[in-house]
């Protein structure tokens, strides 16, 4: 064997040692996950202790949907948001310069007129072009404003809300009719300590939607839309719910959170120079908190509900995933000092290095892995045993992952009811390993490419629209 030989073997087996760390850590938030479900499913059986819309202690909530060329959705999102089972609730639009027919769809679906009176005082965003309130919703608002990117629309949004709680909400998406309630409940349960919390993202693409409520949901036809599927199962029932569980949540999604008004405004809003500013959001209140001693809960409640549009091309993907990873190691990077501090309890000693080792390096050692592996085969190196054993467990683990992620679903709130739904779910849990996993490997890779050239695009998603019967 020649010294290239014993290297790349060397070097395989750093991989594969490197891989079963990681998805340890991955399993250890599974079964902390299992066990929040069994939680869950006991408190859901023994009833939630307010009566929804008799209770007086639910605080007004104001949700901001910010907006750019989102004609094709826009109507179907306010109309779901006006169908929400809540008692005090204001609805924000912020058209963020849309080129498109945005605004005008806006316009002419819920009669909106303009208000003459000026905005009342400074907010931290591009320049506010007009103010529209609806004659047909009276809690609608529209903003319409200068371009300026995600976080900035969404901080305007935030510094026109007249509610104590907020709530994001991306415009591609629908919330469940009680999704609301169900997320807003931690701060009744622990008013003075809560500050922020994140619910289920589930996938639109596939599903029948008519007037902005889900008639009935089924699985995507296209392949990768399907995979995507089984992702953020794996992502949010399993993924969050078991940080959750192990009080090292690190990334309430800007598609679906509630937040303390008062307490946003006070550290800054949004950062509207971050490409994932939901998950950098976050990681700011642990630290603001933290640095302060004071006692606080951040939550994630896995019963309420958004379904979002996901990219369907390659393309679109490709570049959402790119954003993904850029503005995760943007986020981990201006946040490393909480990495293995006690100061910043889970979140600082556990959370983030799990973050670190499987978000950020292991997709790179993966796809590393996939490289050297074959190489060491190809010289000799390695036998067919080695190469069994590294696809065999690379493969074998991530099934098992996936499966968790199911089995919390089919545990737990069973939307995915029918038998060959179930099926198919498995099945992408199996066909994920052979070319999508490889393909987002190669994802991360460009997306550390792009980062160390300073690439900071959002790039655009065009949204195909949500089905209707």
């Amino acid at each position: 064997m020649t010294s290239v030989g014993d290297a790349l073997l060397l070097i395989g087996w750093v991989v594969l040692g490197y891989y079963l760390v990681v998805n340890g850590v991955y399993l250890i938030v599974h079964i902390a996950a299992l066990y929040g479900v069994r939680t869950d499913l006991k408190k859901r059986a023994a009833g939630t202790m307010y009566q929804r819309f008799a209770s007086p202690f639910f605080p007004g909530v104001t949700v901001v949907v910010p907006a750019y060329n989102e004609e094709a959705v826009i109507v179907e999102n306010v109309q779901s948001l006006l169908n929400l089972n809540y008692p005090e609730l204001e609805i924000v639009v912020v058209n963020d310069g849309s080129d498109d027919a945005t605004l005008s769809e806006l316009r002419s679906a819920f009669d909106l007129r303009r208000i003459d009176a000026p905005v009342p005082f400074d907010v931290p965003s591009e320049p506010i072009e007009a103010v529209y309130r609806s004659d047909d919703a009276p809690t609608l608002r529209v903003v319409d404003k200068v371009n300026g990117g995600r976080a900035d629309a969404v901080n305007a949004g935030i510094w026109l809300a007249d509610q104590p709680l907020f709530c994001t909400i991306d415009a591609d998406s629908i919330i469940d009719r009680d999704g609301l309630l169900q997320a807003v409940e931690p701060f009744l349960d622990r008013p003075e300590e809560t500050v922020a919390t994140g619910g289920t993202i589930r996938v639109a693409n596939g599903c029948s939607i008519d007037n902005g409520t889900i008639e009935s949901v089924d699985l995507p036809e296209s392949r990768l839309a399907g995979l995507q599927t089984m992702e953020y199962l794996r992502a949010f029932y399993s993924g969050r719910l078991g940080l959750d569980r192990l009080n090292a949540l690190m990334l309430i999604s800007g598609a679906f959170g509630v937040f303390r008004t008062d307490l946003v405004r006070e550290v800054g809003g949004y950062e509207t120079a971050s490409v994932t500013e939901d998950f950098e959001l976050t990681l700011r209140l642990h630290r603001y908190l933290r640095e302060r001693d004071r006692e606080y809960n951040v939550e994630f409640v896995p019963e309420p509900v958004v379904w979002t549009e996901v990219p369907e091309s390659r393309a679109a993907f490709s570049r959402q995933r790119r954003r993904w990873y850029r503005g995760l190691l943007d986020t981990m990077a201006r946040h490393r000092r909480m990495l293995g501090r006690r100061r910043y309890g889970s979140p600082g000693v556990f959370g983030y290095p799990a973050f670190l080792l499987a978000e950020v390096f292991g997709p790179l050692v993966e796809g590393f892995g996939y490289v050297i592996v074959p190489l060491a085969f190809a010289v000799g190196a390695a036998d067919a045993s080695f190469m069994l054993l590294y696809f065999g467990l690379t493969v074998g683990v991530g099934v098992l992952l996936s499966w968790f992620g199911i089995l919390s679903e089919v545990w737990s709130f069973r939307r995915y009811d029918r038998p060959m739904q179930v099926l198919r779910l498995l099945g992408h849990g199996v066909l994920e390993n052979f070319g999508f996993r490889q393909w987002k490997t190669l994802i991360a890779w460009r997306g550390l490419y792009e980062y160390l050239r300073g690439e900071t695009s959002w790039g655009e998603m065009r949204r195909s629209g949500f089905d209707a019967d």
